[in-house]
């Protein structure tokens, strides 16, 4: 049985394909991949059918790969992977298990490497909350940006569909300081541009600049990851390594 390889390509460099996926992608003859991961992509792409899996409908799409399946296997490069704000849910779901999923270094991810981060730290994030307002719903009592931030949170906002100076006034509400907050647009693709401040300074730092696809006549999401909170400027000592190597490490060890 041939299968269709859901392969987590992370924000679109090529360079942190995994291992496994780069195997699997080399034996497909045909591959789905998302503007602009044809380019991004091209050295590992060379003599393969592409398609672009939103060009069709949903059953369209699944006649195609009943017949691309009877010569061999198929992949989709995904979008970061699977785990969040993935569209690909219902074709694993159909498949069932002609359906394989490997995968990939998330947005997230490559964002806090990036940003040299590591987004929960004792005594400053206590925990980190994954959103978008697209997805929050509109309905009374739907949560907002204003509910989720807090001090002590890392948030990761995906997907925005707020203009900056919205978004930025219910961060400032929820999180009651001027934390750090950094937007990562295109991230390992062409066009990448990282902004960084504060809630204060974040706005007049990127000026007209549309990193949300809100005033051109592209509305679709746009490839735009914002990271908010204390630990983005953050700063740690060695206390809790040595606390660590004393009294985890070291008796996990036995020595």
């Amino acid at each position: 049985m041939n299968h269709v390889y859901f392969l987590g390509a992370g924000p679109g460099d090529a360079e942190l394909l995994t291992l496994r996926a780069a195997r699997l992608l080399a034996a497909c003859p045909v591959v789905y991949a998302p503007v602009p991961f044809e380019q991004t992509f091209a050295a590992h792409l060379q003599g393969k059918q592409l398609l672009v899996p939103f060009d069709y409908y949903f059953q369209e799409l699944l006649d195609k790969l009943a017949q691309q399946l009877k010569a061999g296997p198929v992949a989709f490069l995904v979008p970061g992977d699977l785990t969040f704000f993935s569209p690909f849910q219902a074709l694993v779901d159909a498949l069932g298990e002609q359906a394989v999923v490997v995968p990939g270094v998330g947005t997230a991810n490559a964002a806090a490497a990036y940003l040299k981060k590591t987004l929960d730290l004792p005594g400053i994030s206590n925990r980190a909350i994954l959103a978008s307002p697209r997805t929050l719903g509109d309905g009374p009592g739907a949560p907002t940006m204003r509910d989720l931030a807090a001090p002590g949170v890392s948030l990761l906002i995906y997907m925005n569909n707020l203009p900056l100076p919205e978004l930025v006034s219910q961060l400032r509400a929820g999180y009651r300081s001027n934390v750090a907050i950094a937007i990562l647009h295109r991230l390992g693709l062409p066009g990448e541009e990282v902004v960084q401040g504060t809630l204060d300074d974040i706005v007049t730092r990127v000026g007209t600049r549309d990193f949300f696809n809100l005033d051109g006549p592209d509305r679709r999401p746009a490839l735009t990851l914002v990271l908010v909170g204390e630990s983005l400027a953050a700063t740690v000592d060695g206390h809790w390594w040595d606390y660590r190597r004393d009294h985890i490490w070291r008796e996990r060890g036995g020595r």
